[in-house]
C-alpha cells in the first residue's frame, strides 16, 4: 500500500513540475489535461504525506517508551496509543482511495427515462424523475441537454433523453439505471386510492471521438425522412441521419434531434460507443437493446428503488438503504442514495480484491 502511494506521490510532483513548464503552458489542451490530473492525485498526495509523518510520529513514540523515566513511559505510551488509532483509521482511508476507479467514471452521459407500467401515471411519474435529475444536475453545477422528448398525455413523457455534462457525471449516475416504483394517489385518480407505477432509467457513458480509432473515410453518411412521434419536424425535411462503419458493417441512426446537424451528433456519439464495444469484444448494440439489459421490461416487479408519497420513504432495493425523507430526494438531494450505491460498490471491489 505505502508502494502505490509514493509512486502516485512521484508522479503528482512531476505534474507539478509540469504545469510549471513553458511548453505546456501555452499549450491550451495540453495544461488543461495535466491540470485535471493534478487535482486528482491531489488528496492522495496530501493523504501520502499524512500518512508519512504519522508513521514517523509512531516510530518516535514507540522508541519513547523504552525511556528510563516511568512518567516519559505513560506519556509515551498514551501518545503511541492514540497515534495507532489514528493510524487505524487512516489505513481504511487509504484502502478506499486506492481502488481503482472505472475508467467510464469520469465521462458526460446520456440519459433516458420512459414511463412503464402504470398508463398515464406512469408519464408522469417519468416527468418527476427528470425534473429529480435536473435538481441534482443543477446543485453539483453540471450541465443538461435534452436529445428527445414525448410528452404523455396527462403530463409528464413518455420518453425523455437527454445527456449531461460535468465532472465524473456517469460515477455519480450510473447506478439510477433500472426499474423505479412510485407508490402513492396519482393524479388521475378521483377516488383518493394508492396506485403503483413504474418508470425505467437507462444510463450510458458517453464515448468521445479521441476515444476511438476511426477513419472518417470508412463512414457512409445516409439522410433520410424522419418517421413517427417526436415534434414538428418529423415528416418534413431529411432530417434523419443513418451512419455506417464500412470495415465493420456497424450501423448507427438518429431521427430524434431537433435538426440534421444535431441528428448526425448523436448518430456519431451511437457509432464511437458501439465501435469501442467492439474493440472491447463487447456486443454493439443500439439504445433500446442497451435499456432492456439495464432496466429490464419496466414492470414494477423488477424495482431497483420505491418512492412512496403517503409514507415520505424512499428505499433502494439494492442496497436495503430506506430513508424518511422522499420530498428531500425529488427536490434533488440524491447524495445519501449515492453515496450509499458508492460505499457498497467499493466495499464489494475491496472483498473482490479488484
Amino acid at each position: 500500500m505505502i508502494d502505490q502511494l509514493e509512486a502516485i506521490y512521484h508522479r503528482f510532483k512531476n505534474l507539478e513540475e509540469q504545469l510549471s513548464d513553458p511548453e505546456i503552458i501555452t499549450n491550451p489542451d495540453r495544461f488543461t489535461r495535466v491540470n485535471k490530473e493534478y487535482g486528482k492525485l491531489r488528496p492522495v498526495a496530501e493523504t501520502y504525506l499524512r500518512y508519512k509523518d504519522l508513521t514517523e510520529n509512531i516510530t518516535s513514540a514507540e522508541a519513547m517508551r523504552k525511556d528510563p523515566d516511568p512518567e516519559m513511559r505513560e506519556m509515551a505510551q498514551l501518545e503511541y496509543d492514540e497515534l495507532r488509532e489514528q493510524k487505524e483509521a487512516l489505513d481504511e482511508a487509504v484502502k478506499v482511495m486506492l481502488i481503482p476507479k472505472d475508467p467510464e467514471d469520469e465521462r458526460d452521459i446520456i440519459m433516458e427515462i420512459r414511463g412503464g407500467t402504470g398508463g398515464d401515471e406512469a408519464a408522469i411519474f417519468a416527468g418527476d424523475l427528470f425534473d429529480m435529475y435536473k435538481r441534482y444536475v443543477e446543485t453539483q453545477g453540471w450541465k443538461i441537454e435534452v436529445i428527445d422528448e414525448n410528452e404523455g398525455t396527462a403530463g409528464g413523457y413518455s420518453k425523455v433523453v437527454f445527456e449531461v455534462h460535468g465532472d465524473d457525471v456517469y460515477s455519480s449516475l450510473k447506478f439510477e439505471s433500472g426499474v423505479h416504483r412510485v407508490q402513492r394517489v396519482p393524479k388521475t385518480e378521483s377516488q383518493g386510492r394508492v396506485h403503483t407505477s413504474a418508470a425505467t432509467v437507462a444510463v450510458l457513458a458517453k464515448v468521445e471521438e479521441e476515444d476511438v480509432n476511426l477513419n472518417k473515410a470508412d463512414l457512409k453518411i445516409d439522410t433520410f425522412r424522419a418517421s413517427g412521434a417526436g415534434g414538428q419536424h418529423v415528416n418534413k425535411t431529411e432530417s434523419a441521419i443513418r451512419i455506417t462503419h464500412l470495415p465493420t458493417g456497424i450501423v448507427s441512426e438518429s431521427q430524434d434531434g431537433r435538426s440534421q446537424h444535431k441528428n448526425k451528433e448523436i448518430a456519431m456519439a451511437q457509432l464511437y460507443r458501439r465501435i469501442k464495444d467492439a474493440q472491447d469484444s463487447a456486443a454493439a448494440s443500439e439504445l433500446a437493446s442497451a435499456r432492456r439489459s439495464l432496466v429490464g421490461s419496466g414492470d414494477r416487479s423488477e424495482k431497483i428503488r420505491t418512492y412512496n408519497y403517503p409514507q415520505n420513504r424512499v428505499t433502494d432495493h439494492r442496497i436495503n438503504l430506506t430513508l424518511h425523507s422522499l420530498d428531500k430526494i425529488v427536490a434533488g438531494h440524491l447524495e445519501p442514495i449515492i453515496e450509499g450505491l458508492q460505499v457498497a460498490e467499493n466495499a464489494e471491489k475491496m472483498k473482490e480484491g479488484i
